[in-house]
């Protein structure tokens, strides 16, 4: 039996694409839905017997940010995809096995938060399904000491690439990230080449390890890439991938303003990219070179499988794109204890009755599941309010599950210090206003509108903040002035310390150290346990009507 590793194609859609070797521009790409479509089928056998052609298969993820029980899936699936004979796979049909070259790559953000064991586990998980290269994506950076990092770079075999990466001198980070490497399966050779994104200090909290690195801007990344391109053709290697952290929009400049590259392994806007489309993850160079752009969304939702056939030159002759769901996969029992070796073994605290599913945008619309969070937030540490921020909630509740202390741990990840602040009435409507402002005209709702406990608000789709309640612990309501907000009307406000210390600009970056009140040595993973312990069980998670959206 075929493993269907090789043969979930996005929207059952097999693309076979054929390109002219004149002069290395692609017409328009045949897609079929099936082999029984095909008319030519002896065009089809010529061209998988050539044997000019180098065979490679890509296996990649991008942006897992953690999610343990998706690396379990995403383990078994890699371990498909190493005994699965290409011969038996239809677009390299008749081709042996040992023709094809199989190659592993993560495009960044595989840990996500600060929480050491959590991150052990995805540094193991990479060496586990044997990628070969990963690189530096933004939450790599979550880890607050560099001397930390460091430790579990070098505690892999996977090679950290981010040539656009500079340690300051003496750093623990200094030498740890890498340019580039040549990897070889089969006796074929590819480059392997990694940028960090741009962005970095936007998407960070501020920290010691943050503090110890410099980035390169977008336009002298591109340059840097272009440089280690010509050093690896300069070697001999024609065939050649870009590990990008930087997002789909620079990932189409650096496509337009470099030559080279063949496949660009994206992530960081968490895009879904399914099939080969001209236009939207099929390029060409300045040369007029194809270029072949992948993303597999974000959450180890999804795995790809990337299939490229080159011509001697370096050139994609042939090209599939199979992006997979993780969720129809099992968790190897044997992989789940190795990961509980190193976490512990979860703490049941409850019992879901009924949830409703995660918001489809998750960043622009209520929560309920964050809402959950919040409101242990501010029950367990007795403050007025609560705020967080929607991209701190990173899973879900399920309707009938049990609780444990893992998946409060995959919902709400970071891992962050948890503090209590006394916020005026102004600084509070301000943080709001930002968060719906920014969330809702940035292309991808980056950073994220914020969730809240005990008050609630309206808001359009414009981004602008239409009413704004706060509830006391009476259950009494009071309306906010939001044109005209009280700068001198405090209220506690429990928060992490990524909002509290200017985190994508909610809240001003200096704030002044009067209003912390206090600083904890724990995260609002640890206040949800405790919270839910105390719910009637089961409980259900249900939207209240505290954040309402309207046209």
């Amino acid at each position: 039996m075929i493993s269907n590793i090789y043969n979930s194609y996005s929207n059952n859609n097999l693309l076979k694409s054929y390109f002219n070797n004149r002069n290395h521009s692609i017409p328009k790409s045949q897609e079929f839905t099936n082999n029984s479509t095909i008319k030519n089928e002896p065009q089809i056998k010529s061209i998988y017997n050539d044997s000019n052609l180098s065979h490679t298969s890509w296996f990649y993820i991008n942006d897992v940010h953690g999610k343990m029980t998706k690396m379990e899936r995403i383990y078994n699936m890699a371990q498909q995809f190493d005994r699965t004979k290409s011969e038996q796979t239809d677009f390299f049909k008749n081709i042996p096995d040992s023709n094809v070259a199989k190659f592993k790559v993560s495009s960044g953000d595989i840990s996500i938060g600060c929480n050491p064991n959590n991150n052990k586990v995805a540094y193991k998980f990479l060496d586990w399904c044997g990628f070969n290269a990963t690189e530096l994506g933004n939450h790599e950076m979550d880890v607050v000491e560099p001397g930390d990092l460091a430790a579990l770079i070098d505690g892999t075999k996977c090679k950290m690439l981010a040539l656009n990466v500079i340690a300051q001198p003496n750093s623990p980070l200094e030498g740890k990230f890498q340019k580039s490497i040549i990897a070889e399966n089969n006796g074929e050779k590819v480059g392997i080449i990694g940028i960090a994104p741009s962005d970095m200090f936007d998407r960070v909290k501020i920290s010691n390890t943050l503090n110890s690195i410099k980035v390169a801007d977008i336009n002298e990344t591109i340059k840097l890439v272009q440089q280690e391109v010509d050093n690896l053709r300069n070697q001999g290697i024609n065939k050649i991938a870009l590990l990008s952290h930087s997002g789909i929009n620079n990932d189409k400049k650096i496509i337009e303003q470099t030559e080279g590259i063949d496949i660009i392994f994206g992530g960081h806007t968490h895009n879904l990219l399914q099939g080969i489309e001209e236009g939207k993850n099929l390029f060409y160079s300045k040369t007029g070179e194809p270029v072949v752009m992948t993303q597999a969304g974000k959450n180890g939702e999804y795995v790809g499988i990337l299939n490229v056939d080159f011509d001697k030159n370096g050139i994609i002759k042939r090209v599939q794109n199979n992006v997979i769901s993780t969720q129809p996969y099992s968790r190897p029992l044997y992989v789940k204890d190795a990961v509980e070796s190193i976490i512990g073994k979860p703490e049941i605290v409850g019992k879901v009755g009924k949830a409703v599913p995660m918001p489809k945008h998750i960043l622009i619309e209520d929560n309920p599941h964050g809402d959950l969070i919040a409101d242990a937030m501010k029950n367990e540490l007795g403050t007025d309010i609560a705020i967080l921020n929607t991209g701190n909630i990173r899973g879900c509740f399920v309707t009938g599950a049990e609780v444990d202390s893992r998946l409060l741990a995959d919902i709400s990840p970071f891992e962050d210090k948890m503090m209590v602040l006394k916020l005026t009435e102004k600084q509070i409507v301000d943080a709001i206003k930002t968060g719906l402002d920014l969330s809702f005209h940035s292309e991808n709702n980056k950073p994220g509108i914020l969730l809240v406990s005990g008050m609630k608000y309206k808001c359009n789709k414009n981004g602008q903040l239409l009413n704004l309640e706060y509830i006391d612990k009476n259950k009494q309501s009071h309306k906010i002035d939001i044109n005209n907000p009280d700068e001198h009307k405090t209220y506690t406000v429990a928060a992490d310390d990524f909002f509290a210390m200017g985190g994508d600009n909610y809240l001003p970056s200096n704030l002044d150290k009067s209003q912390i009140l206090k600083t904890l040595d724990f995260d609002k993973n640890k206040l949800a346990c405790d919270y839910i312990k105390k719910l009637p069980q089961p409980f259900d998670v249900v939207p209240d009507g505290r954040l309402e959206i309207v046209d």
